[in-house]
């Protein structure tokens, strides 16, 4: 595991705890033993108090590596697979050398923020045999399933826009990612989340044509830095007979902490025949506790991504579609290393075709942000109303604007 932060304690740590109490199991290959072995972190802190906790409650010990070398001796040690939790700019350095010395690996979204970095790790990952898969927890929303099940099947007819949003609270800002939050923004951290659920659920039956944005400063930084409050993206799709489909991906991390939910998060998309409205935060639940909401608990949870429950049978587990789908990622290695050898090959490559989750298919999601990026380091420098074009006849990534000569981001097509 490289990076014990937030990530870590919400999904990837009940997640190897229950490990501990119980195997992975798939039926094509049984019963997989599972247990996290070693840490690479900065500094130690964390993975010390894991160790504490976990010491206290019988579970195994792990070696915890911390430094600047933390990952190589990591990758020294006896592991299989390599998850990596760190901030979004920090993925592709212990992804790469994971990948080079044979390892599987999990990354948390985005994969990496440029598409060169994306072609080294797709490069890598066959090279050397192994999957290199990207955290899109929200593919795994029973909602969303949902979503892409009524589209695939031709009740949803055709997607022509659509609104996303994703509020973080201050917190998030101001204190759990203080330390690396500086010239960083809010959607290259969550809008990915629905770039990837347009991007699976609607394509691949078009192109990625062009990519707008623009955002606030001033309150998590100053109001002329590159440091983001919030951020309003907007991504636009062509389909082969040349009608369009736009999203708009509105993100902050400056919502105030009292907020009666964790997050505020919806989605509204418009078909030919249909519209679907989805709001993640208002399920059905409505929770005040004297005292304690929206504090300690929030009024308005969402229990579908990750809660702690009592089962009827008497056992505490924690579970949802956060925690699942690292599961399914440690399924897809068993199901690739627990066959024959001669299995191995066929195995991969099946495993590497699936499109929700593996690197290979992360380009247009990867492109996007690129393009965001560059498009908020040229609003910083004070130049408004610049526009990314995809595909066009000057490369791949073209970032036009009104006072400047195009500049190539890109070359290759994406």
């Amino acid at each position: 595991m490289v990076g014990l932060g937030m990530i870590f304690d919400e999904t990837y740590r009940p997640f190897f705890e229950s490990c501990h109490e119980a195997p992975i199991f798939d039926r094509r290959v049984g019963s997989v033993d599972l247990r996290l072995v070693s840490v690479a972190t900065r500094t130690g802190t964390r993975a010390d108090q894991l160790m504490k906790c976990w010491s206290a409650a019988s579970r195994p010990v792990f070696e915890s590596f911390a430094g600047s070398d933390s990952v190589d001796r990591l990758l020294a040690s006896d592991v299989h697979a390599v998850c990596i939790a760190t901030p979004d700019d920090r993925h592709f350095e212990p992804a790469r050398k994971a990948l080079q010395a044979g390892k599987h690996v999990l990354i948390e979204k985005p994969a990496v923020l440029n598409l060169s970095e994306l072609d080294e790790l797709v490069e890598l990952a066959g090279k050397r045999q192994v999957l290199c898969k990207i955290v899109y927890h929200k593919l795994l929303d029973p909602d969303h399933k949902k979503l892409r099940t009524l589209y695939r099947d031709g009740v949803l007819q055709h997607v022509n826009n659509g609104y996303c949003s994703l509020l973080e609270p201050k917190s998030i800002s101001t204190g759990q990612f203080a330390e690396w939050i500086s010239g960083r923004n809010p959607a290259s951290y969550v809008a990915v989340h629905y770039l990837k659920l347009i991007d699976f659920t609607f394509g691949p039956d078009w192109r990625l044509k062009r990519i707008h944005a623009t955002g606030q400063r001033g309150i998590v930084g100053s109001s002329n830095g590159s440091t983001w409050d919030s951020v309003q993206l907007q991504v636009t799709y062509e389909y082969p007979d040349a009608r369009e489909a736009t999203f708009d991906i509105h993100t902050s991390w400056v919502t105030p902490d009292n907020f009666p939910g964790y997050v505020d998060q919806e989605v509204q998309f418009r078909f030919d025949n249909s519209i679907w409205l989805a709001h993640q935060r208002k399920r059905g639940v409505e929770l005040a506790i004297e005292g304690r909401t929206p504090q300690d608990f929030k009024n308005t949870p969402n229990y579908h991504y990750n809660g702690s429950f009592l089962e009827p049978w008497g056992e505490r587990c924690q579970r949802g579609y956060g925690i699942e789908v690292i599961s399914r990622f440690f399924q897809e290695v068993g199901y690739v290393e627990f066959g024959t050898r001669a299995q191995r090959t066929d195995r991969l490559a099946e495993m590497r075709s699936l499109t929700y989750n593996d690197v290979s298919a992360d380009r247009n999601c990867v492109a996007i942000v690129q393009a965001l990026e560059a498009l908020l380091t040229r609003l910083a420098s004070g130049d408004a109303g610049s526009w990314v074009e995809v595909n066009g006849s000057l490369g791949g990534l073209v970032l036009f604007s009104r006072n400047r000569s195009p500049e190539v981001l890109y070359s290759p097509a994406v």
